[in-house]
């Protein structure tokens, strides 16, 4: 039973296949060989979920899918096309990575455009499991800079998830799909943590003071875009610095555990682990 990997050269999907190599055949669609993990029994195929046509030899054979496509305001076509691929293929399963709250109603354009794109799957005819991750303890990665954190939450809280769990919780629904056929799961960490309690527990890390500075939605929109990053992006950003700073993602689940049967990580256990990282932030 191969299970393909889409998005495999980014943060999500590459720790998918470390989750999987070694147990089951992987395949994984990259648009560029050149930054591949190279990772025994990983086969690696060139594809670009932009054009359909560049699908066919990833597709074929292919038993069950993890979905992942980059966020921006091309996501739903490059989910159809992977749908698509999918049901020319005779893909058994396909298990999506969404947005938390995903609805035609969210607060962010990412948001709703996930919706789009879970509601095409749900009605294809394919088996399905969609996961909703909450905020990524990973996008921290950077934030951290001169004892100083910034973050997209304001003075609310968030059920940060590390992402090698949504990846644990990814592997287990692929190699063993029927259980949670037709399922969504809201991906949390155990708790729900303010940003000071977060630079807190940095602090703690790394011996060091660490301070949360409190953007306002538009303080965060001009940082996003003075760092380069796009304006589509840095807009959307910044309405996800809204709806967090408004409670939007204020909870905790067992949805992890329900799947792997463990808890998720902890943030200090993240911290720990990522000691290095943080410290060169």
């Amino acid at each position: 039973m191969t299970i393909l990997i889409t998005g495999a050269n980014g943060a999500v999907s590459r720790e998918v296949i470390r989750e999987l190599a070694g147990k089951t055949p992987v395949r994984a669609l990259v648009r560029d060989k050149s930054r591949a993990t190279d990772l025994d029994g990983v086969e690696y195929v060139v594809g670009d979920l932009d054009h359909p046509d560049t699908l066919g030899p990833a597709f074929a054979g292919i038993r069950t899918v993890w979905l992942l496509n980059a966020m921006g305001p091309m996501a739903p076509s490059q989910s159809m096309n992977a749908v698509w691929a999918a049901k020319q293929a005779g893909v058994k399963h396909i298990v999506r990575m969404s947005a938390i709250g995903a609805a035609f109603d969210a607060p962010t354009r990412n948001g709703r455009l996930h919706a789009l794109s879970d509601v095409e799957l749900q009605n294809s005819g394919i088996p399905w499991t969609i996961l909703r991750p909450s905020h990524f303890m990973q996008n921290l990665f950077g934030s951290v800079g001169d004892g100083e954190l910034n973050g997209l939450i304001g003075e609310s809280k968030v059920g940060f998830i590390d992402i090698r769990d949504i990846a644990a919780v990814a592997a287990e629904i692929l190699q063993r799909p029927e259980p949670h056929t037709g399922k969504i799961y809201t991906l949390t960490g155990p708790e729900s943590l303010s940003l000071y309690e977060v630079a807190e527990e940095f602090g703690r890390t790394l011996d060091r003071p660490v301070r949360y500075v409190s953007d306002s939605p538009e303080e965060t929109l001009a940082r996003l875009l003075a760092y380069g990053i796009d304006r589509w992006m840095s807009e959307v950003l910044a309405e996800y610095r809204v709806a967090y700073g408004a409670g939007w993602g204020d909870f905790a689940n067992d949805h992890v555990a329900s799947v792997v049967g463990r808890q998720p990580r902890s943030l200090a256990a993240f911290a720990r682990d990522h000691r290095e990282q943080l410290a060169r932030d």
